[in-house]
């Protein structure tokens, strides 16, 4: 197959899935339907090596993981984060209660390898369900490595209807205490990131120096930069603490950032996200290519299990935080179900939410105020940090 005939066909399938997904308003998520159009074309007339061939070997894949994840770290705002501190105790109690569940009854269920490489894809994103499915597949557990694909790419259809149903139950609920003058309008000053207007030209370390010279290629040199001594000193540490690179990733790039080395989400700036994600994402499809039709029937009933299993953990662990923090059941809920999906399906199904419950202008402001927020900060802290962490940790029990 022609290199640019095998690229062309990829984001063509990335392209359905996206068009399926905003079609649907995010029921269906785009991440499942190119999975299903990669089985097929796998089972069917690709080249086991297409993704390769469309440019995206792995060493390439790597490089990109390095730079994805220090480009996450930039994007931590300590000042959101303390405006909504309840927000993210509950969040991390969700996630401890996925792994409790799954620890206790998911073990009685299917050996510990299944559970630990279930655990982190099922509370984050594409990064840690490649760290887990990568890991799998070096310690010479095949199905594993594309189980975890899988129950990231099925996930969201536990986390988009249960989400969608407790934001509805919590905004009547918000809308009755509003229209009885129950109710006011937050200010989200510190709970909002800043505008371009608002930002200081960044990075502080290099406010000196003329703009013309912050180029594209320099933004890639200061993230590589950081990624690389991550990794040196993931190797250092090596023969006393075995730390992922791709957790101390994520640190570096928020230290990067808080001294002024590193500007926020500097590969947007140089115009390269896009492309970034799309070449991991193809990565991770690539992980189906070992996905034999007897293979997937296999992982159906862990997926399933495991799924059911871990949001049932969540729902009572976030359901005991939030009385204790004195937040409804529903909102704390929704807050931790932000981990099967992440940004930006958090913020598409809390506004489609807002917009369904009310036509009157000042009263969706009031409820994005107080529902929009924390299900920013809540699906930063589970997919981008909490997630990338637990995989760094778990790949080393397989």
């Amino acid at each position: 197959m022609a290199p640019m005939l095998a690229f062309s066909i990829l984001v063509l399938i990335l392209f359905i899935g996206e068009l399926v997904s905003v079609r649907t308003r995010a029921w269906i998520p785009s991440m499942f339907i190119s999975a299903i159009l990669f089985l097929i074309g796998y089972w069917t007339f690709f080249p086991a090596d297409i993704v390769s061939l469309a440019g995206v070997p792995p060493a390439v894949a790597t490089l990109l993981i390095y730079l994805l994840i220090t480009n996450m770290g930039t994007l931590l705002s300590l000042n959101e984060l303390k405006a909504q501190w309840r927000t993210i105790l509950i969040a991390l109690a969700g996630i401890a209660g996925i792994v409790a569940a799954l620890f206790s009854i998911g073990t009685l269920l299917f050996d510990f390898q299944t559970v630990v490489v279930a655990i982190p894809p099922l509370v984050g994103g594409v990064v840690s369900a490649l760290i887990m499915s990568e890991g799998a597949e070096a310690a010479g557990l095949p199905t594993l490595a594309v189980f975890a694909i899988v129950i990231y790419v099925m996930q969201g259809f536990a986390g988009y209807p249960l989400t969608s149903i407790m934001l509805k139950k919590e905004g009547k609920s918000l809308l009755k205490k509003y229209r009885n003058n129950e109710l006011t309008e937050r200010k989200l000053v510190e709970e909002q990131p800043a505008t371009p207007e608002q930002e200081v030209r960044e990075p502080k370390m290099f406010a000196r120096m003329p703009e013309k010279y912050n180029t594209d290629f320099f933004k890639f040199t200061r993230l590589a930069f950081v990624g690389y001594l991550a990794y040196l000193v993931s190797t250092l540490l090596a023969p006393v603490v075995e730390i992922s690179p791709f957790v101390l990733c994520l640190f570096f790039g928020v230290i990067g950032r808080s001294i002024g080395f590193l500007e926020r989400h500097p590969l947007q700036k140089a115009n390269a996200f896009g492309f970034a994600i799309m070449g991991l994402l193809l990565f991770i499809f690539d992980g189906l290519k070992n996905a034999t039709p007897s293979m997937m029937l296999d992982i159906v009933y862990p997926l399933i299990a495991c799924i059911v299993i871990g949001v049932a953990g969540m729902y009572v662990f976030s359901f005991i935080m939030g009385k204790i923090l004195k937040v409804s059941k529903e909102m704390a809920f929704a807050v931790s179900l932000t981990a099967l999906y992440g940004f930006p399906a958090d913020y598409i199904i809390t506004v489609e939410v807002i917009n369904s419950l009310t036509k009157d202008a000042r009263e969706r402001e009031v409820l994005m105020s107080h529902m929009l927020p924390p299900m920013l900060v809540a699906g930063f802290i589970t997919v981008t940090i909490v997630s990338v962490v637990l995989a760094g940790i778990f790949v080393g029990f397989l």
